[in-house]
């Protein structure tokens, strides 16, 4: 999660960076290659990990020693960029598409709304989302992420700092759905590419903080054919009634368990776009889906957004991006690759 603040300058702080005391690798998995053209409003990187590399250098100790991303700082020209009067941005038709889970099971009913708790509620949620991890610029760091219904069955969505930041895309990137204090019931799902909005890789503009990557198959099936995945909604609006999930690893979590957030979203009212929630996950849980339409019986839901950053004058307050046409070319490319 990215946290801002204010300061005399007029600064803001967010979040994206690692946090202080994050440990060193030892080592890449492997080399990446540079960032290449894609399609449009859409950058993207090819990664040259294997999946024989990654999971040598993620061990279990390693995961549970990832730092969790937090603190990006941003510098007054930014601010003024968010503050800057924008042109309404281009709107369509909502644009649904329905989640590929196992089948349903029925669940006690979850708090709600709720500031952050462990989800004992079960269903598909819990094997669809799941920790992500990379090394950025030599040190290894975590965020969250979620496996979502697309055409190649190997795409998860995450936030656009989880795959990219400073100018950096990250490396070694892996995806352990239902991750166990490292521990991967479901395997550790070794990314070919990863991608992001191209307001986000190219100016790190938090209305666009959404990233994708796509994910190669595992013993000779796909992620979702292995986990389900869930739906998405593009275009559908502000003030809903939302569910936000992560595995923050920031204190006063530590990373092991699945957290969630609940209760009715608002649009953020200071300097972005995006949606607003309760919500007291930290560093570690960006990246995390946010649903509409969550059927807490099942565990299934509409990802229309993700754990993006928070302000830190505004404790316990959590905002994510808004999922317009930007994201939907990111779903598209990534589900398409």
């Amino acid at each position: 999660m990215r946290r801002h603040r204010t300061a005399a300058a007029g600064a803001v702080a967010a979040a994206g960076a690692l946090l202080a005391g994050a440990l060193s690798a030892t080592a890449t998995a492997a080399g990446a290659a540079p960032a290449e053209a894609s399609a449009p409003g859409v950058a993207s990187f090819t990664q040259k990990q294997t999946q024989r590399q990654a999971q040598d250098f993620w061990t279990p100790e390693r995961m549970r020693n990832a730092a969790p991303l937090d603190a990006l700082v941003l510098d007054g020209d930014a601010l003024r960029a968010l503050k800057t009067p924008k042109a309404p941005r281009a709107q369509a038709d909502p644009t649904a598409v329905p989640p590929t889970a196992p089948a349903s099971r029925t669940f006690g009913p979850a708090a709600f709304p709720q500031a952050g708790g462990p989800w004992n509620g079960g269903g598909a949620l819990v094997k669809t989302s799941g920790r992500v991890f990379f090394t950025f610029q030599g040190r290894t760091a975590s965020c969250s992420g979620n496996s979502v219904t697309s055409a190649n069955g190997s795409t998860v969505i995450t936030a656009g700092h989880c795959v990219k930041y400073q100018g950096s895309w990250h490396t070694d990137w892996i995806f352990v759905p239902a991750y166990d204090d490292g521990q991967a019931p479901y395997g550790q799902w070794t990314a070919t590419q990863t991608l992001a909005i191209d307001q986000w890789a190219s100016s790190e503009n938090i209305n666009y903080d959404v990233g994708a990557a796509v994910v190669a198959p595992l013993n000779g099936k796909t992620l979702a054919e292995t986990v389900g995945a869930q739906g998405l909604e593009f275009n559908a609006g502000y003030n809903k009634r939302m569910y936000a999930f992560g595995f923050p690893a920031a204190d006063p979590y530590d990373g092991s368990k699945l957290i969630y957030c609940s209760g009715n979203s608002s649009k953020d009212w200071l300097f972005s776009q995006d949606h607003s929630l309760g919500c007291n996950m930290t560093g570690g849980s960006s990246g995390g889906p946010w649903f509409t339409s969550f059927d807490e019986a099942t565990g299934t839901g509409l990802q229309t957004s993700v754990n993006s950053f928070g302000y830190v004058f505004l404790p316990n307050r959590m905002f994510g991006p808004y999922f317009g046409n930007e994201a939907k070319a990111l779903y598209d490319k990534a589900q398409a690759s």
